[in-house]
């Protein structure tokens, strides 16, 4: 009966110290690098194969506690192809690789897409979103640039077999706060 009650006593203490580990949090990440991201910007389409014009707004913010950097988007206005969704909707969540100590990001939106992708940071006012090409498709690439007051960015495309990547979309604009 002694043997059972150390037995016991050892797994509650065990228990207790788990449990102890498991409620303490992690310090939030640095997003010194992505900082110029952060806020709400103003959109409007140009170029690229989508064929469509659209304005609307994106912003990037920090959520779960500065652990996750999110970019949620909704456009005001659409006009395009027949075979474009202009009631696009999509999430992009950005998240610290610690042990590589660089970032990556998932991507979700209505039409049942997802894309994984490592980031890149060129310079203190730009990033690169690159899909793995190893990915079952086309490989994506999202980047954004900050130049002087003016958000510039591209969704861009690669087929398999193909060299270059392709412009899909393409905006800019303003920050608005």
């Amino acid at each position: 009966m002694i043997r059972v009650n150390k037995v016991i006593k050892t797994l509650v203490v065990a228990v207790l110290f788990c449990a102890s580990l498991a409620a303490q949090t992690s310090p939030a990440p640095t997003w010194k690098a992505l900082n110029f991201l952060i806020g709400t910007w103003e959109a409007t389409t140009h170029g690229g194969s989508a064929g469509a014009a659209t304005s609307g707004t994106y912003s990037f913010q920090l959520a779960l506690r500065g652990h996750v950097l999110a970019r949620y988007s909704s456009n005001s206005g659409c006009k395009g192809p027949v075979d474009f969704d202009c009631e696009h909707g999509d999430l992009l969540y950005i998240y610290p690789d610690t042990p590589r100590q660089s970032y990556k990001a998932i991507y979700f939106d209505n039409e049942g897409h997802v894309i994984h992708y490592d980031l890149s940071i060129p310079t203190p006012t730009s990033v690169v979103f690159l899909s793995s090409p190893a990915q079952a498709g086309p490989q994506f690439r999202l980047s954004y640039v900050l130049k002087g007051s003016t958000m510039y960015g591209k969704f861009q495309m690669r087929i398999p077999g193909d060299i270059e990547f392709k412009s899909y979309l393409e905006w800019e604009g303003e920050k608005k706060n």
